[in-house]
């Protein structure tokens, strides 16, 4: 039901531009997300989740390859059971390390290997090419500035948001 309803504003349903906008963008970021771990599967042994971790921790943020745990669940937006889960299977596999923190008993660093630093290497030319294939290929210049500038948007109010 897409029916607008102004008695009680805080359970109106979208209008139709919103709805297919929302679903829409739901529908994208599920197929997408699919799509790209098969991809990454299938010709790296890495999953995505494996991916996004391993783009965290060469990123300019992360210095020489290390974050904080509890830094690298906020920038991935993950529970610590899962990242806990996702850092030891890493770990297993040889691309990642843990060392306690030195400051406080309770917290612990994760540090991308050799092993982690050439996965990523050899996984992210064909990743970033199937990224711009299955997402901007076709996608007017104006457009894709446009899609930034409402993300952007739609994050700073989420940063500012006091709701969980």
């Amino acid at each position: 039901m897409t029916e607008t309803t102004t008695a009680n504003p805080a359970h109106a349903w979208l209008d139709d531009d919103q709805q297919r906008a929302w679903r829409g963008w739901l529908d994208v970021h599920a197929q997408l997300t699919a799509r790209l771990n098969r991809h990454l599967q299938a010709t790296t042994g890495l999953s995505l989740s494996d991916y996004s971790v391993l783009v965290e921790l060469t990123s300019p943020c992360a210095s020489d390859g290390s974050l904080r745990m509890f830094e690298l669940g906020e920038r991935l937006q993950w529970e610590k059971s899962r990242l806990s889960k996702q850092v030891s299977r890493m770990q297993q596999r040889g691309l990642l390390a843990r060392r306690d923190c030195p400051d406080d008993r309770r917290g612990a660093f994760v540090d991308i290997t050799d092993a982690g630093r050439a996965a990523i290497a050899a996984a992210a030319p064909e990743h970033v090419a199937l990224v711009r294939e299955l997402f901007f290929d076709g996608v007017d210049p104006v457009d894709v500035r446009r899609l930034a500038d409402f993300t952007d948007r739609v994050l700073g109010r989420l940063a500012h948001s006091d709701l969980p």
